[in-house]
C-alpha cells in the first residue's frame, strides 16, 4: 500500500504540473494585448507597457512559465491585480462556498437517486424501473443553466418561497443545489441498479435465501454493500466533478464561490486569480481519486492494492 500511494502521489503532482501548464499556455495565447484588456479601452500606451513590465508580460514566455514554476512551488501564485493582495488568499476565500455547494449537491444526489436505483432493482423491467428509468434519463439530459433559470422562475419569481441568488442560509443553497445534482442522478441510479442486479444473481445470494433469510435482510445488508463499490468510485469523482461543473451554476444563481470568481478573472484576464483557482481545483480533484482508490479495500476485503 505504501509503494501505491507513493506512485499516485508522484502522478498526482505530475497531472497537477501539466494542469498548471495548459492554462498558463491557454491564457497567453489568446489574442489580444492582456495589459490593455486589464485596463480598459482608455488606458494610454505608457500605462499599458507600464503594467506589462510590472505583471512580467514583457518578458519571452519561457522566462514567464520559468519564474511562474519557481513560484507555483512557493505557492505564491502572484497579486490580483482586479481585486488586491495575494491571488490564492482570494480563492481560498472562496473555496467554503464550492465545497458547501458541492457536498450539498452530492447529498441531494445520494437522498434521490439510492431509493429509486434500490426500487428500479426491485421488480427489473416492471412498470417502476421504466418510470424511473425515463425520469432519471430525461432529467440527465437537460441543460443545467436552463433548469437554474427555470428554477428560479418558478420558487423565486411566481412562488415566492426560495431566494434566486446569493448565500446566507439554508434556502439559498437548495435551488444551485438540486440544479448541480440533476444531471448525475440519473447516472448515480443506474450504477445502484446495475449494481444490485449483479450482486443477486451471485451465489451468496441464493445460500442466504436457502438459509431462509428475508429478502430484505439480504438486499440492504449484503447486496447493497457489495453494489456500493463502483457507486463509491463514481460519488468520489463526482464530488471533484461538481466542484469543476458549480462555475455555471455559480453565475446563474450569483453563489459566492470557486466558479464565478474564475469566470470573472478570465473576463479580466486577472492571470494570477486563474492559475491558482485551476490549480486548487485540480489538486481537490487529484486527492479526491487517492481517497476513493483507498477506501475500495475497506469497503469489500476482497479488493487489495497490487504492490510492484
Amino acid at each position: 500500500m505504501a509503494s501505491y500511494l507513493i506512485r499516485r502521489f508522484f502522478y498526482s503532482l505530475f497531472v497537477i504540473w501539466g494542469a498548471i501548464t495548459i492554462i498558463f499556455a491557454v491564457l497567453r495565447i489568446i489574442p489580444g494585448d492582456p495589459a490593455a484588456v486589464m485596463l480598459g479601452s482608455n488606458a494610454t500606451p505608457e500605462q499599458i507597457h507600464s503594467l506589462n513590465e510590472s505583471l512580467g508580460l514583457n518578458k519571452p514566455l519561457f522566462v514567464q512559465y520559468g519564474q511562474f514554476i519557481v513560484d507555483v512551488l512557493r505557492l505564491d501564485f502572484g497579486e490580483s491585480f482586479r481585486l488586491g493582495g495575494p491571488a490564492l488568499t482570494h480563492v481560498l476565500e472562496r473555496l467554503p462556498f464550492t465545497i458547501t455547494l458541492a457536498f450539498t449537491a452530492i447529498l441531494f444526489a445520494i437522498i434521490i437517486s439510492f431509493p429509486l436505483g434500490i426500487q428500479a432493482a426491485r421488480k427489473p423491467n416492471g412498470a417502476a424501473d421504466r418510470i424511473i428509468s425515463f425520469v432519471s434519463l430525461f432529467g440527465q439530459s437537460l441543460p443545467t443553466f436552463w433548469v437554474g433559470i427555470v428554477l428560479i422562475l418558478i420558487f423565486s419569481r411566481v412562488l415566492g418561497i426560495l431566494p434566486s441568488a446569493g448565500a446566507g442560509s439554508v434556502a439559498h443553497l437548495i435551488m444551485p443545489a438540486f440544479t448541480l445534482c440533476l444531471p448525475f442522478i440519473g447516472m448515480i441510479v443506474r450504477l445502484v441498479r446495475s449494481g444490485i442486479l449483479e450482486e443477486l444473481r451471485q451465489g451468496y445470494v441464493q445460500t442466504a435465501r436457502s438459509k431462509g433469510l428475508k429478502q430484505n435482510f439480504i438486499l440492504y445488508i449484503h447486496v447493497l454493500r457489495n453494489a456500493l463499490i463502483p457507486v463509491v468510485t463514481v460519488l468520489g469523482l463526482l464530488l471533484g466533478e461538481f466542484i469543476g461543473s458549480a462555475i455555471i451554476i455559480e453565475v446563474v444563481f450569483s453563489w459566492p464561490g470557486i466558479g464565478r470568481l474564475l469566470i470573472n478573472s478570465i473576463l479580466y484576464r486577472d492571470y494570477a486569480v486563474v492559475q491558482a483557482a485551476i490549480a486548487l481545483i485540480a489538486g481537490i480533484y487529484i486527492i479526491l481519486n487517492l481517497i476513493v482508490d483507498i477506501l475500495y479495500g475497506y469497503i469489500d476485503p476482497r479488493i487489495r492494492v497490487e504492490e510492484s
